[in-house]
């Protein structure tokens, strides 16, 4: 397994101060926001735009990848006929590949980056399930930042979701690691 400089974050309800602090703790140098849709109204610290203009501030880089690697893209043939999105079909995509090969050649060149979405546990999120297991083929494990000072691996992030079990394997069958929530 690489050491990985990929890394994953979810704000969750955290103060701006404290997910900067947990961002600089760990060295990392470029967040990139994979939010489908980069907005909350609960927490509007982390819209877009504030969310930018407070990470420059203390030399961060900001970059939207809600476009390539968020769990729900505007690609309609990415989901069911129920409307619930299926991360199989996703990650075939060109726009999700090319989000991809971006993560890729920063492992490659040992930049220190991080994947945000809303969701503070990565277990019930798509950067585990679907863009960790992706990097996970590529024998890279993304290190998920739970706190300052608590970061937990790709393969301990899916033996919680799956219970211990393989997710190539589970019940016999392979898992379905889709969700409706919005990313």
């Amino acid at each position: 397994m690489k050491e990985s400089t990929i890394y994953s974050i979810g704000h969750g309800n955290k103060e701006i101060d404290d997910f900067i602090n947990e961002l600089k703790s760990y060295g990392i140098l470029y967040l990139l926001d994979v939010r489908s849709k980069p907005y909350s109204s609960r927490n509007i610290m982390y819209n877009r735009e504030a969310i930018k203009r407070a990470l420059k501030m203390e030399g961060i880089t900001y970059a939207f990848f809600g476009d390539k690697l968020g769990g729900l893209p505007k690609d309609r043939s990415c989901y069911d006929e129920e409307g619930k999105v299926r991360y199989d079909l996703i990650k075939e995509k060109g726009f999700f590949k090319e989000g991809m090969q971006r993560l890729l050649n920063a492992q490659k060149k040992g930049i220190k980056v991080a994947v945000m979405c809303s969701e503070s546990k990565p277990e019930q999120c798509h950067r585990s399930k679907l863009i960790g297991q992706e990097l996970l083929k590529k024998e890279i494990s993304m290190k998920h930042i739970v706190s300052d000072s608590v970061i937990k691996s790709q393969e301990t992030v899916m033996s919680e979701l799956t219970k211990g079990k393989s997710t190539s394997d589970l019940f016999g069958i392979e898992i379905n690691l889709t969700s409706k929530k919005s990313y």
